[in-house]
């Protein structure tokens, strides 16, 4: 299983940034999607969670301004992130919990950095 992620980059505060990530290999079925964020100096935080049918949550501090979704047909999980702050600067990485033949196991994205400056 390999988890692919697109999206980071540079922007302005008040800018927007989307991002995604693509689950590929032997996957029966997705159970949670979500998405983390690590700034510097900082331990690793839950940004939002989506559940297979759709439920979603998310950290206090981008309610509002972040979107997750999923997509189950392209096993693929997005972050629309808008009214980016510099404090929303971080490396994200999504987590995937993949469902095999008789597995369960969660799966981390590489990372993609993105830098929101002020």
């Amino acid at each position: 299983v390999q988890l692919q992620g697109f999206g980071g980059g540079l922007v302005w505060a008040g800018g927007s940034l989307r991002l995604s990530c693509a689950a590929s290999g032997r996957i029966f079925s997705i159970n949670n999607m979500g998405w983390y964020r690590q700034a510097p100096g900082k331990q690793r935080e839950l940004v939002a969670s989506i559940t297979p049918r759709g439920i979603t949550d998310y950290a206090e501090s981008v309610e509002g301004r972040f979107t997750i979704s999923r997509d189950n047909a392209k096993n693929t999980v997005y972050l629309q992130m808008n009214s980016l702050k510099a404090e929303d600067t971080a490396v994200y990485y999504c987590k995937v919990e993949i469902v095999g033949p008789s597995w369960n196991q969660n799966y981390w994205g590489q990372g993609t950095l993105v830098t929101v400056s002020s």
